[in-house]
């Protein structure tokens, strides 16, 4: 990374820059971040009048997929590129890409139109949260890392809370197309912050992007995901179109590795895999948030069906789980930062974690909003301990030329368990309504009240009469408690897994600053470069 002019013995990065600038660019990395954080909770609320409005009820769900199934999909490309490329030119572009087709979202006249622009937007924001939380890592050596991990969980945590409020607000005072022009005034300042502060960066000009084992991990990313939103939803699983993206996933997969051995540049280099660090961090931080889902899709419905709340209030009481999680985070970092200890942290939050999921499962039908508060607080807890701190450590394990390709490849495999949580959480709860909505009603199941329609607006469903109401609330409750009880030994299965973990020294200021050794295979002779 080039040097800053700035001096400043003092500053903490790196870089070499002073704390003034290295302020400035962190804090176009957060706003980066928080732009990226709020279009994911923002269009909660703004969907049911989007499709009053568009039209389109059957294609509304590809505005959210869609967008999630580009960002995955492209976040490898990002990563690598900005290793190659360096990380300034490429996060401005995809924050213009965000930006812009975020506007053009807000003007979209057909759905259609609006699943376009939101899969293109979603490219943006893929290389938005990745190459912003590359860029921390370039900053900010991994000793040091923790006094600034606080400030990224608090800006996740504020982006949670405003997203639902500001779509309300938006949806009622204004338009839904709010939703989408909000990015574009603090996406300016990002960009404007990041233009003025951030480094250059490192360029290797000699290297070519291996764009056919990105389009081929790219595919193979899709069609994953496709498979966990669709089976057993859309499609049965054993009906042709599932049969037929297992196979198709099959053969990418081979076609990807084969790529993948050949290349000289590499997408996302075979070899890491042999790294424990590497593994392991990325299976944890699968199963975390593929345990993260569990809670956060079905504690709503929860609050929502068991215990009245309205779909507003329902995200505020989620606080605990938030405000827990931030706090622990922050200190877990200072206490990271001190003594460059690390992996206690993760163990010890996806033991909590698997506890707060256990709590969760005895809330059934009965349990109150003080008990779902105080077991938030549990697993939120926990879950602080684990994200950032895993992002730390694989980070700290790569060499800096491969820091881009390591944030990209955990980003992936957190995409991955959440679409893979979503899929088997919502299996089961539909299965659990299967069951226990016959039984509650006597037979006589109002129209429209199934497992799809109960997660995709729990609120309608206030407007049934008390008593359907009371044995809806029954079946739901009945219905978490299998959901919970399946995620509390998945997230203890994380557990296991981060106890294989291998703590490394955290790099300093003095180690970050200096060249590191390039592992064998990560830059490989020119002759072999791809086209």
């Amino acid at each position: 990374m080039h040097a800053s002019t700035e001096t400043n013995s003092a500053g903490p990065g790196p870089s070499g820059l002073g704390d003034h600038r290295l302020r400035a660019a962190f804090a176009g990395l957060l706003t980066a971040m928080f732009i990226g954080a709020l279009d994911q909770t923002i269009m909660a609320t703004a969907l049911p009048t989007i499709a009053g409005q568009l039209g389109g009820l059957t294609e509304l769900s590809w505005v959210v997929t869609a967008y999630v199934l580009a960002a995955a999909a492209s976040t490898p490309l990002w990563g690598k590129a900005s290793d190659l490329l360096g990380r300034k030119r490429l996060i401005a572009g995809a924050l213009v890409a965000f930006v812009g087709f975020s506007m053009l979202s807000g003007t979209a006249s057909t759905i259609g139109w609006l699943v376009a622009f939101r899969a293109l937007q979603g490219i943006g924001a893929g290389g938005v949260m990745t190459l912003a939380t590359a860029s921390v890592a370039d900053l900010v050596p991994p000793r040091e890392r923790g006094r600034y991990q606080g400030y990224i969980q608090l800006t996740f945590l504020v982006a949670s809370l405003a997203g639902p409020l500001l779509g309300g607000l938006f949806v009622d005072q204004l338009s839904w197309r709010w939703a989408f022009y909000v990015n574009v005034p603090i996406g300016v300042v990002a960009l404007s912050l990041l233009a003025a502060y951030l480094p250059a960066g490192e360029q290797r000009r000699e290297a070519r992007l291996d764009y056919a084992g990105a389009a081929l991990l790219a595919g193979l990313v899709v069609a994953i995901m496709l498979i966990a939103t669709w089976g057993g939803s859309q499609y049965r699983w054993g009906s042709p179109a599932i049969l037929g993206l297992i196979a198709v996933a099959v053969a990418l997969l081979g076609a990807f590795v084969r790529r993948e051995q050949a290349a000289a540049e590499p997408v996302l280099p075979l070899r890491l895999f042999a790294d424990r660090v590497f593994t392991v961090v990325s299976a944890a931080a699968f199963v975390a948030t593929l345990s993260l889902f569990a809670a956060i899709v079905f504690l709503p419905v929860f609050l929502q069906l068991v215990t009245g709340a309205s779909a507003t209030l329902s995200g505020l009481l989620t606080l605990p789980l938030l405000g827990a999680s931030a706090l622990t985070t922050i200190a877990a970092g200072q206490i990271m930062t001190r003594t460059g200890r690390y992996k206690i942290f993760p163990v010890i939050g996806l033991a909590a974690m698997s506890t707060g999921l256990f709590l969760f499962s005895t809330l059934g039908a009965t349990g109150s909003r003080l008990e779902a508060a105080l077991f938030m607080v549990v697993f939120g807890a926990g879950f602080g301990m684990v994200t950032q701190i895993l992002m730390v450590a694989i980070q700290n394990a790569v060499t800096p030329r491969e820091i881009g390709t390591a944030t990209a490849s955990a980003n992936l495999f957190r995409a991955l368990g959440g679409s893979v949580g979503v899929a088997i959480y919502g299996a089961v709860f539909a299965a659990g309504l299967r069951h226990w909505l016959p039984f509650e009603l006597h037979g006589r199941i109002p129209r429209g009240v199934t497992a799809a329609g109960i997660q995709a607006a729990p609120d309608r469903i206030h407007a049934l009469t008390p008593t359907i109401q009371h044995a809806i609330a029954q079946a739901v409750g009945n219905s978490l408690h299998d959901v919970f009880l399946l995620a509390a030994p998945i997230a203890l299965a994380g557990f296991f897994i981060v106890l294989a973990l291998r703590e490394q020294p955290l790099r300093g200021r003095q180690q970050a600053a200096q060249p590191q050794p390039v592992k064998p295979d990560s830059v490989a002779p020119p002759k072999r470069i791809a086209a």
